[in-house]
């Protein structure tokens, strides 16, 4: 199958000239993601590649959710976790870390934000979700 977007598009998009290993990387990544997000797809019965087709709207979102996936992950570090954020004190004995991505790896980049944006998680409402179906 197709990877839902090229290295051109995440090089377009995010404005940031990559080294060689780099977009090796991404090469490599780009069919990765876009498997993981179709898995994602299928848990809730649906098919990104049909839905993208029927839609060219919908498949710019799965493009540029596809491109922040894969911006999130070449932002991980290789080296240990991903730390974002540290504040520490010397006299209250204090240390406080934020990290970028828990869990990390691919499926540690896609978060639920990005599946709201494919329309693959919906806002539920008690035994009603907004659509009406009930559970």
């Amino acid at each position: 199958m197709r990877a839902f977007a090229t290295l051109e598009d995440v090089i377009a998009l995010t404005g940031k000239a990559y080294t060689s290993a780099e977009q090796e990387r991404i090469e490599a990544l780009l069919p990765l993601v876009s498997d993981a997000l179709r898995y994602e797809a299928v848990k809730v019965n649906k098919s990104i590649d049909a839905m993208a087709d029927a839609s060219e709207a919908y498949g710019s979102v799965v493009k540029m959710v596809t491109v922040d996936v894969v911006g999130r992950v070449l932002r991980q570090s290789m080296d240990g976790e991903p730390m974002t954020q540290e504040s520490q004190s010397a006299i209250g004995y204090s240390w406080s870390g934020t990290y970028a991505i828990p869990g990390g790896g691919i499926a540690g980049a896609i978060m639920r934000n990005d599946l709201k944006r494919l329309g693959l998680k919906r806002q539920r409402y008690g035994v009603i979700d907004l659509l009406g179906d009930s559970y």
